[in-house]
């Protein structure tokens, strides 16, 4: 199977199905000299695991982080960080029925067509809990993104036929996380949330969209045509599980623009450089940055995991059955997609600071050639007696 890497100087690697042992990730390309521990990418996880309310899935997950590699007294070394989270609560007696009768709308059946076998427990590879590693990889991303300024929010703006509002980027910041929805616009969310336990009490789903915004992106990242920041962000969104969309700027609504419209004229910002009048562009002209908010908008189907009967085939037996898919699923997918949603924000800007030269690929804090260096191990200061060597001072 390919498929299985994203990024090109900063690389993201997974592995894992959602029944198997572990999730796991490493990340190639990260600069030394990144202040690291285990609860900067926990405090992510925590935000995308199972469990965390009435309308996410049952899953018993704590989707514990264990970093393997790549770090040394709490700094990057340079050198691949892997990171290893295990699966603690699957069942996969549920999915027995499913072996050889695909589920409505999942990806059973091109999965067993593509490769002759497949991993059935929870939807195996295919399932969305592959995206935990995603999160603990734009976890790292996200810090090196902070010490230079840049800072990725998303809220749920949209759910069914309820939309919120416009909202502030402080206001995804101050209020995203404080509903179990993650819309920034605490009327919305209740409406929301009300809609979503409709749809539960039904046995049904329901689909809805993440609004993204990213301040503080220099001008002048992304390569017109291939890699342009819209289609490696369209990549980005376009890989998570259940995405049917990806928009910036105006986005689907500029069909109805006119060229006059659409069009932003030119001023001088207080330092007396070139900026558009507006940000219709969502933050980038000719597939580059301009320098002004990145915004982008992502949609998210309804979950196909339903406890509705449906009709399917058994490709073994030849005949026709009635489905119904018994386990623990979200009824929704955007609340939990936030935190993903940031993630692949973040791998991708983070992929084009090195690129652009932004951040240097060996360190961060961009010394070449010093050694001595406040993250760099120390010598004990005093040697065992017993230790299998030693060294000493030489006198004059």
């Amino acid at each position: 199977m390919n498929g299985n890497e994203f990024g090109r100087l900063f690389r993201v690697t997974t592995f894992g199905e959602s029944h198997g042992q572990a999730m796991g990730v490493t990340v190639s390309g990260c600069p030394a000299g990144l202040e690291l521990d285990q609860d900067d990418i926990q405090v992510e996880l925590d935000r995308r695991k199972p469990g965390q309310s009435q309308i996410t899935t049952s899953r018993g997950e704590p989707d514990a982080v264990s970093i393997k590699s790549g770090l040394q007294d709490g700094y990057t070394t340079g050198t691949p960080i892997g990171m290893v989270i295990q699966n603690k609560d699957a069942r996969s007696g549920k999915y027995e029925p499913f072996i050889t009768a695909p589920r409505p709308s999942h990806g059973d059946f091109t999965y067993s067509a593509k490769f002759g076998t497949r991993n059935w427990g929870g939807g195996g590879r295919s399932s969305a809990r592959e995206t935990a590693n995603w999160v603990a990889a734009g976890a790292v991303a996200r810090k090196i993104l902070a010490s230079e300024g840049i800072e990725i929010r998303a809220h749920v703006n949209q759910i069914g036929d309820i939309e919120a509002p416009e909202v502030r980027f402080e206001d995804i910041r101050e209020h995203a996380e404080e509903n179990p929805v993650r819309c920034a616009h605490p009327e919305t969310a209740e409406r929301m949330r009300e809609a979503i336990d409709d749809y539960q009490r039904e046995g049904d789903s329901i689909g809805g969209s993440i609004y993204f915004e990213i301040r503080g992106a220099p001008r002048g990242l992304g390569a017109p045509r291939f890699d342009s920041i819209p289609a490696r962000l369209g990549q980005a969104m376009l890989s998570v599980p259940a995405t049917t969309g990806f928009e910036f700027g105006l986005g689907r609504e500029a069909r109805r623009y006119r060229g006059s419209e659409r069009n932003e004229d030119w001023e001088f910002d207080e330092n007396g450089d070139p900026i558009p009048t507006g940000n219709d562009h969502g933050g980038i002209q000719g597939g580059i940055t301009t320098g002004q908010p990145i915004r982008g908008e992502v949609t998210l189907h309804a979950p196909t995991s339903i406890p509705k009967k449906q009709t399917t085939v058994d490709w073994e037996t030849g005949e026709e059955k009635e489905a119904q898919v018994i386990g623990r699923h979200d009824p929704v997918l955007p609340p939990r997609g936030v935190p993903v949603v940031e993630a692949m924000a973040a791998l991708t800007m983070v992929d084009f600071m090195l690129l652009g030269g932004r951040v240097n690929p060996d360190r961060l804090d961009g010394d070449l050639g010093e050694y001595d260096t406040d993250y760099h191990p120390s010598s004990p200061e005093n040697d065992p007696e017993d230790a299998a060597t030693s060294t000493e001072p030489t006198e004059d």
